[in-house]
């Protein structure tokens, strides 16, 4: 009766073991199984923040460039509006300056014209007072 105890225990122990191993053996398929679902979301978690950091980069990107591209296009114009302005000082000043020498020119040619003119007369009244004597 001992003996037969003994070997539905030693039966028991090795059922015991067997259901023990095929429990570890589903729960290790179950941890891989549950591991490789955890990476799979991990990795597909990472890939979504990677492509949403990329999208964030490139909208601040393009948001930089177009805070330069206007900084630059008003950089322009404030530099167009200075040499316009230059410019019509420049011209201003050689119109001012041509009008002085065209004056002075003008001023130059009447003393030259009155001159000659005051030259002619006197020729005239030479001649008169001579035809005057000759007569």
């Amino acid at each position: 009766h001992e003996r037969e105890h003994d070997r539905e225990i030693s039966e028991l122990i090795t059922k015991h073991e067997k259901e023990m191993e095929e429990l570890r053996a589903d729960l290790n398929k179950e941890q891989r199984h549950l591991l490789d679902e955890l990476q799979q979301q991990m990795a597909a978690t990472h890939k979504a923040d990677i492509e949403q950091a990329q999208l964030q980069s490139q909208t601040l990107h393009s948001l930089e460039l177009e805070a330069l591209r206007l900084s630059l296009n008003n950089m322009h114009t404030s530099q167009l509006e200075l040499t316009q302005s230059n410019l019509r000082k420049e011209k201003e000043t050689a119109l001012v300056e041509l009008r002085e020498m065209l004056n002075d020119k003008r001023a130059q040619e009447v003393a030259i014209l009155q001159s000659r003119h005051q030259l002619e007369c006197e020729k005239i009244k030479e001649q008169c007072l001579k035809e005057k004597e000759d007569l």
